[in-house]
């Protein structure tokens, strides 16, 4: 029978293991504190982690490991470990340079690291079919080599029938590797993973390796990898906003059609995107892949491309200053396509400065949305736009999840990249940069089109909206930093 004394024995043991555990919160929160100054690349979200730190440490300081703490000092070795910074270097004793355009955009180029390269083939591909169509009858021409990188891989008969071509290719001695984000791909069942390696297909999840970025099992909830790159022998690539999943397809109801927009690529720019894909690889399996170019080049056009790539391990947010630098350069028309847009205090000024210089200011956005929170920041930003001039369109034909950029007739991007903190500042990020006018026109020619299928929102509609709309969509972009 316990008594009074053993009652209070058991209350101050209790309190000596809450203080303990109450003086690591605190210790913690210190240190996150100490690392959010020493990082910090906005004064705005600096000044809101460290006052919720000092006046909350329970739970911000838990919070700040998932979103807040950065660990990609690694990524950063194994990138000059792979010979980035050499990249100018390899191109220049390849004679690919296009040193006219790359001088025309020194800032994408000093961002990317790599030049503009000459002898390209480009292909716009339009929706889910066109590119699956042309990303198959790629794996099938596959003789040395497979990289196949996306956000999300479902076990849906889009990704069987992926696993079959990549099975095949196997079997037949391709080298062939997959890779693919944890959060994005969380679904993917084990036994998907497991018939892929044993018919010799080399899979592993983006953050495998790395226990420090995950909350539970393999899933990481903020930093993900969200490029999308399939590359045969480093002669052809794939890059754009397709993931492998049959709504992609537009075969989800829900959706209708998906419409989306790859770019096939074939010539020395398959080599850095291939580049890219070994960087990530080594860093979910610490594996270095091979990345010596070959002593030949093919060269099957000639269009220029530049690969960038982009993402939390950089030292600057390079993808902004890439896409504000063509914002300021913008004469006669920008033109913005994104299924989520949620800019920056800079991007936001970048594109109010081009309307007030009479610059056609365009952002197309989708009609409905397919994730919630992040469409209701949309409208918000949207809605600030519409008042200062910049024309919004939303698309009526379907779901729209293209990422794509048209700056006058001198530049165009297709790529990973939505309009968004997430896509500048947190998330691994492809952006393939054209300056040809081949390709540019028929971009204009896939937006024009695009535009057809648009409705223009007006002033008066966003006088209109009730007031818990206005609520609920001004709520949600204060979350902006982390949508």
């Amino acid at each position: 029978m316990f008594g009074i004394s053993d009652i209070l024995r058991a209350i101050v043991a209790d309190l000596h293991i809450f203080a303990a555990i109450l003086a690591a919160i605190y210790l913690l929160a210190f240190v996150c504190a100490v690392r959010e100054i020493m990082n910090s690349r906005t004064s705005q979200g600096s000044i809101a982690w460290i006052l919720a730190l000092a006046l909350l440490p329970i739970p911000t300081a838990l919070l700040y490991l998932v979103f807040g703490w950065k660990a990609f000092d690694d990524y950063a070795t194994d990138r000059i470990r792979n010979g980035r910074a050499a990249r100018p270097l390899r191109a220049k004793d390849l004679a690919l340079i296009d040193r006219d355009t790359s001088d025309e955009w020194p800032v994408q180029v000093k961002v990317s690291e790599v030049p503009f390269l000459n002898g390209n083939e480009v292909e716009v591909l339009v929706d889910g079919h066109a590119t699956f169509d042309s990303i198959f009858e790629g794996i099938e021409r596959a003789r040395k080599y497979l990289l196949v990188q996306f956000y999300i891989v479902r076990d849906d008969r889009l990704g069987q029938e992926l696993a079959e071509r990549l099975i095949a290719r196997a079997k037949a001695g391709v080298k062939v590797y997959l890779l693919y984000d944890d959060v994005g791909s969380t679904g993917m069942p084990k036994r998907y993973r497991r018939e892929l390696r044993e018919a010799g297909v080399r899979v592993a999840g983006f953050n495998q390796r790395h226990k420090f970025l995950r909350v539970y099992g393999p899933t990481r909830i903020n930093y993900r990898n969200h490029r999308k790159i399939v590359v045969v022998d480093g002669e052809h690539a794939w890059v754009g906003g397709h993931n492998v999943g049959v709504e992609y397809l537009g075969e989800d109801p829900r959706f209708g059609r998906w419409r989306d927009t790859h770019v096939r690529v074939s010539g020395p720019a398959a080599l850095g995107c291939a580049l890219l894909f070994r960087e990530d690889w080594e860093w979910a399996t610490g594996e270095a892949l091979p990345a010596d170019p070959p002593e030949t080049v093919a060269t099957p056009g000639d269009q220029s491309v530049l690969v960038m790539g982009s993402g939390p391990a950089d030292k600057l947010e390079e993808c902004a200053i890439a896409f504000t630098d063509i914002i300021g350069r913008a004469r006669e028309r920008i033109w913005i396509v994104s299924p989520y847009f949620v800019p920056d205090t800079d991007i936001r000024t970048a594109l109010y400065a081009a309307k007030l210089r009479g610059v056609d200011v365009r952002v197309m956005l989708p009609n409905e949305p397919d994730h919630k929170l992040v469409w209701l920041a949309s409208i918000a930003h949207a809605d600030a736009m519409i008042e200062h001039g910049v024309s919004i369109y939303r698309y009526q034909d379907g779901f729209l999840h293209q990422k794509v950029v048209l700056m006058d007739d001198e530049i165009a991007t297709i790529g990973s990249v939505n309009f968004d903190n997430r896509s500048f500042a947190i998330n691994f990020e492809i952006t393939l940069w054209f300056a040809d006018r081949k390709t540019i026109d028929a971009v204009e020619a896939m937006l024009l089109e695009d535009f057809e299928n648009c409705r223009e929102v007006g002033l008066d509609e966003v006088k209109s909206r009730p007031l818990a709309m206005r609520f609920l969509t001004q709520a949600a972009r204060l979350l902006s930093p982390v949508l």
